[in-house]
């Protein structure tokens, strides 16, 4: 027995040592880590070096309880801002969305595997979500600097899109195993009320799990070693208590997640450090697991169909489900373009799988299969081209500063003051003179090993260390004074185009200057207020616009949306790839408003040229 605890030991964690060492290889070479993680599970398993592991129910606890530490990492490092300028869209792709793709793909099923109505859309419901630590992976840890509002419909529709794809499971797997005669209108009366009830109870339970934690961790007085382990411990325990009482826990603990990384509760850059590695963990944990349940030799008779339905669900269901839905809001067709491509499936679809074996349904361990090949699939179209894909459309956006070198340090008992520590770096604005704002309070300057107060240091040089006392949250004011300059490339400078201008001048200004045949009105509108017109009223870092032979380039927003710098172009490069059959109801808007002001100028136009014609005569 004492022999059998230590080789389980040895084989957990040279599998755990050898998955985070081969992230070194999955980087260099740009594949995606989690289909690494994946494929080490799969090389050790029954097909490869022969472990034996085929416990439904281990791996589905273990599973869900990687998914529950994933989960509110990711809402701990959501911000309201990003939440709230997302909300819409990606709560809709959440819900419609995942419906959509479920019904889809279901069709398709039916037809392609022979399977009944049930079982078609068991299967489309368990693929039907994205898989949050694959796109949290590929856009943050990826570097992948996409568009602030792409990003966080994104980051916040993998979140919470779960709880949606858990329940038509469950839902479906009830019915199955039922074996009653089907009742539309009860079904849908039963669907309708039993997602209300999960979504609702999951939802409060993780406002208040929420504040509860932020309330324990600001009055109790723990350790500071324990204070991770504690929140940790009490997210858990939303996600279970939440499950327990009717709700859906998964979307528990990313709510609860969201209240307390967003709230100003001590030692939060030191819960970041730990959550991170924790999470990093859970990932690992879980691909592994789920890598070591799937046997590859079973997957040669089915993978015809499996590959058929992954890519269906690919090029077909993702993306018609993604357009009906941000339809109504103001995406371009780049943008629905790239968002139903990072549509990636992962591990919460393999562990949505085990649930059919679990209740040993006749074709259960088809469809885990299936589900399993759909993944890879996935990972390897998708997750291996997500770069490729933003270059193509024109979403990644060129970074303004470069690097910071910056440690943040906790002041014991305070959960409003940080104290930052940064070195200056050659070509900084701090090192080329700029002066550090009256708000932050510089206290201590070590240069050369030699420390000295900030009045008496002088003007700040490369390799100082400088450590600023900061009330409340600092603005990234901070981080754009200490960063290195950033790398110039021309991409970049065409991306932002080659002039700067004011963006407080009149629209007048450049209609004198390059006939854009602009309105009166625009005309007495600010070029800042032009461009936020022409896009809908809100405008983000990158965000162009086309005006006759000129383009306008959204160069830096402060927080609240004020448009502080733009770029103009006089030669604008190519427009970005357009997919054609993405049109938003946002676009269409614009561009019959378009027609109509253009319209509308011709008919003055010729009101005007009559009017002249009779006074002539």
């Amino acid at each position: 027995m004492d022999q059998a605890i230590y080789l389980i030991t040895l084989i957990a964690t040279a599998l755990v040592l050898f998955a985070a060492f081969s992230s070194l290889i999955a980087f260099r070479f740009g594949a995606p880590l989690l289909l690494v993680f994946l494929g080490i599970g799969l090389a050790a398993g029954t097909d490869g070096l022969g472990l034996d592991f085929d416990n439904a129910s281990v791996a589905f606890f273990v599973g869900s309880l990687a998914l529950a530490v994933i989960l509110f990492d990711s809402g701990f490092g959501t911000s309201f801002a990003s939440f709230r300028a997302a909300a819409a869209p990606a709560i809709t792709l959440a819900t419609v969305g995942v419906a959509l793709t479920a019904g889809l793909l279901g069709l398709a099923a039916y037809h392609v595997l022979g399977f009944n109505w049930l079982e078609s859309f068991l299967l489309g419901a368990i693929v039907a979500s994205t898989d949050a630590a694959a796109v949290f992976f590929l856009l943050r840890v990826g570097n992948i600097f996409v568009r602030d509002r792409v990003r966080s419909t994104l980051e916040v529709e993998s979140g919470s899109n779960d709880p949606m794809a858990i329940f038509l499971t469950l839902t479906l797997i009830s019915l199955i195993t039922a074996g009653a005669p089907l009742n539309a209108g009860e079904l849908a009366e039963d669907v309708v009320f039993g997602f209300m009830r999960q979504m609702g109870i999951g939802f409060a339970a993780g406002i208040a799990g929420g504040y509860l934690i932020v309330r324990l961790v600001t009055r109790l007085d723990l350790e500071t070693g324990l204070l991770p382990i504690f929140v940790l411990a009490l997210s858990l325990l939303v996600f279970a208590l939440a499950g327990a009482i009717g709700g859906s826990g998964f979307l528990a603990v990313y709510v609860a997640g969201l209240v307390a990384g967003n709230a100003q509760m001590r030692s939060t850059s030191m819960l970041k450090r730990f959550q991170d590695g924790v999470t990093w963990l859970a990932q690992i944990i879980m691909f592994l697991v789920l890598g070591l349940f799937a046997t590859p030799s079973q997957f040669i008779d089915i993978a015809p169909h499996a590959l058929f339905l992954g890519l269906f669900l690919i090029f077909i269901a993702r993306p018609a489900a993604v357009a009906i839905c941000l339809a109504p809001f103001r995406f371009s067709r780049s943008e629905t373009a790239f968002i139903s491509w990072v549509g990636l499936r992962g591990a919460v679809s393999i562990l949505l799988a085990i649930l059919p074996l679990m209740d040993t349904l006749e074709h259960g361990r088809d469809i885990f299969n299936i589900v399993f090949i759909i993944v890879l699939v996935s990972l390897m179209i998708q997750g291996w081209s997500i770069r490729s894909i933003a270059r193509r459309l024109n979403m990644i956006v060129p970074a303004r500063t470069g690097p910071v070198d910056k440690v943040e340090l906790e002041l014991p008992g305070s959960a409003h003051h940080e104290l930052l520590a940064y070195r200056v770096v050659a070509g900084s604005p701090v090192e080329r003179g700029e002066r550090i704002p009256r708000w932050a309070r510089p206290s201590l300057v070590v240069r050369d090993g030699r420390s000295m107060t900030y009045q008496y240091a002088g003007r700040l040089m490369a390799g100082d260390r400088v450590y600023i006392f900061v009330p409340d949250r600092y603005p990234g004011l901070l981080d754009r004074l200490f960063a290195s300059p950033a790398r110039v490339d021309p991409e970049d400078a065409e991306f932002f185009g080659a002039f700067a201008v004011d963006p407080g001048r009149p629209a007048a200004d450049i209609e004198a200057a390059y006939a854009l045949d602009l309105s009166d009105e625009e005309q007495a509108l600010s070029i800042a207020d032009l461009v936020r017109k022409r896009l809908g009223g809100r405008a983000e870092q990158g965000d162009r616009v086309h005006i006759g032979s000129i383009e306008l380039i959204v160069r830096d927003v402060e927080k609240g949306g004020w448009i502080t710098g733009i770029g103009l172009s006089v030669d604008p490069p190519s427009r970005p790839y357009e997919v054609p059959v993405y049109i938003s109801a946002g676009e269409a808007l614009s561009r019959l408003w378009a027609f109509l002001r253009r319209w509308r100028e011709e008919r003055r136009k010729r009101a005007a040229q009559k009017e002249d014609e009779i006074a002539g005569e």
